[in-house]
């Protein structure tokens, strides 16, 4: 893998906890100089609606009560915002499945600018030049 080879990440839950984890890659990654694609799928793109993007999405059923409220103590910046300064300081796209709009009934009006359009799959595979991560 060499440092400029994309860190493509397929975002498909939609808890805060998995949201602040892609985010805190996606950061990760920019800062490194490596481009970023994201693909939101599912219940991620339903947490990148412009109107439920900063409400609570709770958190994995794995991590229990003691996990959402390890995640509550640490008042971390909200994952959105990781994402908005990765964009910032690296190239970051966001792109939403179009099989995921159709399913949720969104239009691209309905998101958060964060989200740049909406792909298929295969655009998607075929922005990601390496590994992808699912989360």
């Amino acid at each position: 893998m060499s440092d400029t080879e994309a860190f493509a990440v397929v975002l498909f839950s939609g808890t805060d906890d998995k949201l602040h984890a892609a985010a805190t890659l996606s950061v990760g990654a920019a800062v490194m100089g490596r481009p970023v694609q994201v693909f939101l799928q599912y219940w991620a793109l339903d947490a990148f609606r412009a109107d439920r993007i900063t409400k609570d999405h709770g958190v994995s059923p794995e991590a229990g009560p003691d996990g959402a409220a390890a995640m509550a103590a640490q008042h971390a910046t909200h994952w959105s915002e990781l994402f908005r300064q990765a964009a910032e300081v690296g190239e970051v796209h966001i792109h939403a499945c179009a099989d995921s709009m159709e399913m949720l009934h969104l239009t691209a009006e309905d998101l958060d600018p964060l989200v740049e359009g909406v792909w298929g799959v295969a655009s998607f595979f075929a922005a990601a030049d390496g590994p992808v991560t699912f989360i």
